[in-house]
């Protein structure tokens, strides 16, 4: 299999993280080896000390799209799950990707703010949107959905199995994924 980039974008608790340990273990049956980027986890370890501006958000977006190339470029179907907010720098990966040669798909995940809410354990919006939580993607800091993504997820509206299923044929469809993956 060559690499290639599935990069999961979306708000805070859209889903990122579930869908990419839904899809990875999928995909490295059937293709080989496969790598999950995860937003936070990256920002924990690659990007730590890393605030929240605009810029140190672009520059840990940067550095994963870095990884994602390095690893894809060596055969690995990496799956990047990060907000990434910004379009610009999202359409900056893809350029740098392509550039070299490695396919990338961009996949928003999109949902309802109040499913979002509901869905988050840490209750981050609901402080979020009573002040107390500064630089919060979605509610004080600007998250610009993607204009023409690839695939459009409603993970609000489907299933873990129907977004993967979803993401799987589109993949497929493009041939970057063999038939067997959606079997």
């Amino acid at each position: 299999m060559a690499g290639a980039i599935l990069w999961l974008t979306g708000l805070p608790c859209s889903g990122k993280t579930t869908l990419a340990q839904a899809i990875g273990p999928r995909v490295a049956v059937t293709e080989g080896p496969v790598e999950i980027l995860d937003g936070d986890q990256m920002r924990m370890h690659l990007s730590k000390g890393l605030g929240f501006s605009k810029e140190d958000r672009d520059t840990n977006v940067r550095r994963i799209g870095f990884v994602a190339r390095l690893l894809a470029r060596h055969g690995v179907f990496v799956i990047a799950a990060a907000i990434s907010p910004y379009a610009d720098t999202r359409g900056e990966m893809r350029r740098l990707a392509e550039k070299e040669g490695v396919a990338f798909v961009e996949v928003f995940l999109d949902a309802s703010l109040q499913s979002l809410i509901d869905r988050d354990i840490k209750g981050l919006y609901r402080k979020a949107l009573a002040g107390d939580v500064q630089h919060f993607t979605g509610v004080s800091d600007p998250y610009e959905p993607p204009v023409h993504p690839d695939i459009i997820v409603r993970t609000d509206l489907e299933s873990v199995a129907e977004s993967v299923q979803k993401i799987l044929g589109a993949l497929v469809a493009r041939g970057i994924l063999s038939r067997a993956v959606t079997g």
